[in-house]
């Protein structure tokens, strides 16, 4: 399976503005559409674990490729608060990846255990899941260092921290539909018991059975593609692994035979 950004879209799009014609977008593009930059900022009340409530900041933007009729995915986001009993304002950041043609996360979980902030996120999409390792549990952890966010592995992350407490789907959507800029801890928590997987409504610790169900195993080639790991499974010696790597001129830090053939 290869997935690689097209950048016809953005070709079409340039020259369109150019000649000052924004219509007749479908002609050509396909199910590409033009570039889209939709922000949405809001506040949510965030249940510590500890029952403290802290103010989350946090705003979306939305752009670049999508489906007719779809809107884009997200290009990036921030989380902003004051850590209690500090002045200290804590921001985390999702900017755009060119390697996944997106953000990275939806984050799920903003606790505080010790002074220490953690931010648990979801990796948005399967290339996104494909970024980090494939975690399972499918969690990507945060701890703040200061101005500085350190990922860690799900064993540092306190054991008393369990539940929960942001939008996590489609958070833009959310606010839009509630009409209101401000979700208090009962508007989030009426959002988060929609949600139907077990993963979402309290932080697993034992691997699931069917993580990210259907989202197959691949490795970035470097150039914005995305190709299916069994591929170079397939390859009959660590050897010919790597020739395979060579014609498809996958870098060294990308090719995943080393890997494959450990031990081997």
């Amino acid at each position: 399976m290869i997935a690689r950004p097209d950048p016809i879209c953005h070709l079409w799009w340039r020259q369109l503005t150019k000649s000052g014609l924004i219509v007749g977008l479908v002609v050509g593009l396909g199910a590409c559409t033009v570039l889209n930059l939709d922000r949405t900022s809001w506040q949510e009340e965030v249940l510590l674990h500890d029952g403290q409530k802290i103010v989350a900041e946090r705003s979306v933007s939305r752009g670049g490729r999508h489906e007719i009729g779809q809107r884009p995915s997200y290009s990036e986001q921030t989380l902003s608060f004051t850590l209690p009993g500090t002045r200290q304002k804590i921001t985390w950041e999702d900017k755009f990846s060119q390697d996944i043609g997106s953000a990275n996360f939806l984050p799920m979980l903003l606790d505080i255990s010790n002074g220490t902030a953690y931010l648990v996120a979801y990796p948005m999409g399967c290339l996104s899941y494909n970024k980090w390792g494939r975690p399972n549990p499918p969690y990507v952890i945060f701890k703040s260092q200061g101005k500085e966010w350190q990922r860690i592995p799900l064993p540092e992350f306190p054991t008393e921290i369990k539940t929960p407490n942001l939008i996590f789907s489609s958070p833009d959507v959310e606010v839009e539909k509630s009409g209101e800029r401000f979700m208090s801890t009962e508007m989030i928590q009426r959002i988060t018991a929609r949600y139907a997987q077990p993963e979402y409504k309290t932080i697993v610790r034992e691997a699931l059975a069917n993580v990210v169900g259907g989202c197959g195993e691949m490795v970035y080639d470097g150039k914005g593609g995305w190709i299916g790991v069994g591929w170079f499974r397939r390859q009959p010696t660590y050897e010919v692994c790597l020739k395979y790597c060579e014609n498809r001129q996958i870098g060294t830090q990308y090719c995943p035979c080393a890997t494959l053939f450990r031990g081997k």
